[in-house]
This record gives structure tokens, sequence and C-alpha cells, in this order.
């Protein structure tokens, strides 16, 4: 079976950007910046996506494109013979956690969207935002329906292949989805007081770098914020033609993202402080805050339809690149079918997250993981053990099974001048920085 490719460079770096830009740039970026100082934190997430994530994204994708396939085939066709193949189950089995849950945090973005849409969230729900929240996420079976629609649609994009599908969505939710962003920023700032959450964004207070757990958050959310360590930059990269050079892509792909994420730190925060709302809420700033926000806002029905429609956007774009990371190696191994593969693994996902559904209501006393939720858990295993671990690996075989000379030539550094450079952080500070991550995910650190 021939292997498909995007159509062109373009095509690549938009469903890249596509897999960057997702929850983890809207949601997570916001209320972890806000926990950590605001600008300060900026400033070592910029330096931590540029100095260390572009260059580790470049390694992620040459090893794909190099191999042309799989997150699991490539590392065995590059290096048949050794037990390097196993660094590419770290990428699928995160990939079934992380979809599991995030597909049920995008359908709590679709509810929202449609409460939009209806007019349910006009006025503010009886008991507040927070009690309609709580409500809804522990209902037994409402959440599972949403969650249910998100991972229907993630499963039509994927089997419909990587340029009608993948390729196609992205050409369309990317362009949108900034142009929402923009008009959404806009708006923000003409509101009362919104410099305050302008001034907390972009003027650094050094004195936040006084605890160490900033520089690992900044460098946690770089890591989260890329796709990196998965295997999604890694299949993608794998559907690119060899003419393609891929330094200047995987820079734009980091400009891009970092775009994405400074663009909704500048709808969100000057809203948060013309409202006098604190902007260390934590991961409710989203589903609890912003629509009380919105609820007082001129045409705060239509921003809160915006909101949630780019939301729900960006949700969509991560969820099937990070499908497409198993399905395009069930498709090898079991010589599967496209469309049979995607609905398969789709439903599979699709149970899992059914339980950390129910984790958040009727399962609530379930907790595998210390006193954490299923979900909980399940987003542990997968962003704090799963992901360094396959990142490290990642790094770890550019770096050192490569020599010198194969990996500038799989990342098109041959005649770079900052190859050796890039060549010293993917093979000694990118692999210490993930270790540190690691460790103090675990508990070993302890910052």
């Amino acid at each position: 079976m021939e292997r498909e490719k995007f159509s062109s460079k373009l095509g690549f770096m938009l469903a890249a950007i596509g897999s960057a830009v997702g929850l983890g740039n809207i949601w997570r970026f916001s209320y972890v910046a806000g926990e950590n100082g605001g600008g300060a934190f900026l400033v070592l997430y910029l330096f931590c996506v540029f100095i260390i994530g572009v260059p580790l994204l470049l390694a992620e994708v040459s090893i794909g494109r190099k191999a042309q396939s799989d997150v699991i085939g490539s590392f065995s066709r590059l290096s048949p013979g050794t037990p390097w193949f196993m660094t590419g189950f770290f990428g699928v089995l995160s990939a079934f956690l992380i979809l599991s849950f995030y597909g049920v945090v995008a359908g709590w973005c679709i509810y929202y969207l449609w409460n939009y849409i209806s007019g349910g969230f006009f006025v503010e729900p009886a008991g507040g935002y927070a009690a309609e929240f709580g409500g809804f996420i522990s209902h037994a079976w409402h959440p599972i329906l949403w969650h249910a629609l998100f991972i229907a649609l993630t499963i039509v994009i994927v089997y419909s292949g990587v340029k009608k599908g993948i390729e196609l969505a992205n050409k369309i939710f990317m362009p949108t989805l900034a142009l929402l962003l923009v008009g959404l920023a806009i708006y923000s700032l003409s509101l009362d007081g919104a410099w305050a959450g302008i001034e907390f964004l972009f003027t650094p207070d050094w004195s936040v770098l006084g605890d160490p757990s900033v520089f690992l958050a900044a460098l946690g959310q770089a890591f989260f914020s890329l796709s990196l360590g998965m295997g999604a930059m890694l299949t993608y990269g794998s559907y690119l033609s060899k003419e393609n050079k891929l330094p200047s892509a995987t820079f734009g792909i980091g400009v891009m993202d970092t775009f994405f994420a400074i663009i909704s730190g500048i709808v969100i925060f000057p809203a948060v402080f013309a409202f006098g709302i604190d902007p260390g809420s934590g991961p409710e700033l989203v589903f609890i805050t912003l629509p009380g926000i919105f609820g007082q806002m001129p045409f705060g029905e239509i921003i809160g339809f915006i909101f949630f429609f780019a939301l729900t956007l960006a949700a969509l774009s991560s969820s099937v690149s990070i499908l497409e990371v198993p399905v395009a190696f069930f498709m090898r191994i079991f010589n599967w079918g496209r469309k049979k593969t995607s609905i398969i693994l789709g439903f599979i996902m699709f149970v899992l997250g059914m339980a950390a559904s129910l984790g958040m209501g009727i399962w609530a006393g379930v907790t595998p993981i210390g006193s954490n939720n299923i979900m909980d858990s399940m987003d542990f295993i997968a962003s704090n053990i799963l992901l360094p671990l396959g990142g490290l690996s990642m790094a770890l075989f550019v770096g050192w099974y490569f020599n010198k000379s194969t990996a500038f030539e799989a990342t098109d550094m041959q005649d770079n001048s900052i190859r050796d450079i890039w060549y010293g952080i993917v093979k000694y500070i990118g692999p210490i920085m993930i270790l540190f991550i690691f460790l103090n995910a675990i508990g070993v650190i302890g910052w």
C-alpha cells in the first residue's frame, strides 16, 4: 500500500500547528501563566519553546520523515534488531490515554458552545456557573453524549485520510481559529481596565523566579504545547516528502504555536483583570470564571459563542493528530484499512473516556493513583511518565544513536550555521531538561 503524503509543506505545517495548538494553548497556557506570575513565566516559556522545544521538535519530525513509517515502525526501520522500537510504544499508549480524557474535556467545550447557541447561557444559570459546571460534569450520562460527539468528529476527519481529512480540516481550522482569536483579543482590549491584564502578561515580575517550580512549569508547558514525545509530530513527518526542508518548517510551527498561546493570553487576561478576577484561578478559569465574565460584557452571548467555538476547533485539530498516532501503527501491523482502523480505535478511546467521565461523578471514589480520580490518573500517567519518556528517548535516539552526519542529513542541517548548537541541545541539554520534568513530576525533586 502506497504511503499517504501531505500535498505540500504548507499542508504539513498547518496540520502540525493544528496538532500543537489545542486546549494546551488556550486553556492550559492561560491558567498556568496566571498561576506562575504572568510576564516572567512568558519569558521563560518563550525561551523553552525556541531554545529547547523547537530543536527537539526538529529531531522528532526528522525521525518520521527519514523512516517514512509510524511511531513504532520508524524506530524498527532505522535501528533494526535493537530495543529502540520500544520508544514508539510510549507514544501509542499515551495517545490512547490522552485522547480518552482529552475528548471528555473537549466534550465540555461543545456543551458550552451549544448553550451559547441555544441561549442556555444568555443568562447565568440558577446557582451560578460553578454549580452548573459541577452538576454537568458529575452527571451520569450527559457529558458522555458530548464526549461521543467529539470523538465521532475526530474519527470522521481521520478516516477521511491525510490529504482529504487531516490536511483539509487544518487548512480550514487554523486560519479560522486565528481570525476568531484575533477578533476576541481586539474586543478584550477594548474593555475598561484591560490594560492591567496586558501588563500582567507582558511585564515580568522577576521575583517569581525565586521559585524553581516556575522554571519547570514553563518547560513543561513548552513540551505540552508543542506535542513533543507522543509521536504525533513524528507521524506527521512521515507523511512529508523528503524534498521539503525541515528547519524552516519546524521553526514556523514554533512561531505559530507561540502566536496562538500569546493571543489566547491577550483574549483572557484583559477580560479577567477588567472584571477583577484572580488570574491564578486555575483550570476552572475557562469553564467557570470566563462564562461569568461573558455574562457581564456587552454582546457577551456572541463573545461566549465565538470563544467556545474557537476552543472546540483547537481541541479538534489536536485530537485528530492524537488519534492518527495509533491509527498509522495499527494500519501497518494488521493491514487494516484507514476507515476500519479509525472507527475501532476511536471507539476504544471513547470507552476509556467514559470511565474518565464517570470518575467525575458516580465513580468519583475510584482513585487509581493516590487521591487522583480516573481522569487525573490518566493525565498523570500520560503527561508525567509516558510523554517525558517518549521525548527523552527520541532525543537520545537522534543525539546518541545517530552519528553526527546522519543527524544533520536527517534534519537538513548539513550546511546550517547553527547545526552544532542544535546538535548540542538535542544530545545534552534537551535530555537533561526532560529528565528534570520527569523527576519533578514523580516527586523525586520535589519542587
